[in-house]
Formats: structure tokens, sequence, C-alpha cells
């Protein structure tokens, strides 16, 4: 590793199989077009969360990997192996500890993926669309 990371960070990376991030560091010196930064799939992440939407003794810290960014929730895979969907609203600060991946335009795997699954959305799309005019087709009214 290039830099020090976190114990739990180091074992996620070692998890995934990868010994080296410096690939998928940032830039953001230089040019514009030469710049890479923001968040990405599969990044080490730690969350601050709001003290006044917690209970109890609840550490505000939750730390883990990145699955999924969306409107109004982030989803992680935290330190302990747990899927967590939390709300964007309760999230006062996001720390990127390491990325994992290339950025979003130069990552031919997500690329890949992301096209796959628009095709397989696509697809059921189509049987749902078939199935529903199906059984429309079936009723007499009369």
């Amino acid at each position: 590793m290039a830099r020090d990371l976190p114990e739990w960070a180091e074992r996620e990376l070692e998890k995934m199989g990868i010994e080296d991030t410096s690939p998928f560091e940032d830039n953001l010196y230089g040019p514009i077009a030469d710049r890479k930064s923001g968040l990405r799939r599969d990044d080490l992440v730690e969350l601050l969360l709001d003290v006044n939407s917690l209970s109890g003794e609840i550490d505000p810290w939750v730390r883990g990997r990145l699955l999924s960014s969306h409107k109004s929730s982030i989803e992680i895979l935290d330190d302990e192996g747990r899927f967590r969907a939390i709300a964007r609203e309760v999230i006062v600060e996001v720390r990127l500890i390491a990325h994992t991946r290339p950025q979003y335009i130069d990552d031919e795997e997500l690329m890949t993926f992301e096209r796959s699954e628009a095709r397989r959305r696509s697809e059921i799309q189509e049987q749902v669309e078939k199935l529903a005019s199906n059984s429309h087709e079936s009723h007499q009214w009369g």
C-alpha cells in the first residue's frame, strides 16, 4: 500500500484481492481534463452520522465499502460485514479512505455490467408488458 490505511480498510482490501490502490487515486490538480475525483462504487469510506439521529451509545462513525448511492440513501457493506442503507439526511460527513476502482468513465468492468444490467431490465420490462397485454385479451365484457 502506498499510504497508511486503517486496519478495517486493509482487511477489506485483502478480501477484495487488492494489493495496491495507487492506480485509482484522485488527481485534484492540473488541467481540468486530467483531474479525477468523487466517490465510486466499492470505495472504502467512513460516514459520520448526526448524533441527534442516534439513540443510546451508538458509534456515530460507520466504516465500510460503498455499494451504491441513491437520491435519498447510501448503501454500504460495513466493516463487520453487514449491509446498511443509511439516509443521506443523517450523514454529516463522508470520508474517502481508498478508491478500489478506476474513475467511472475508465471502469470497463462497471460499464460492461451496466450495459448487461440495462439489457436485462429491458427484457424484464418486455416480459411484464407482454404478460399484462395477454391478461387483458382474455377478459370478455359484454
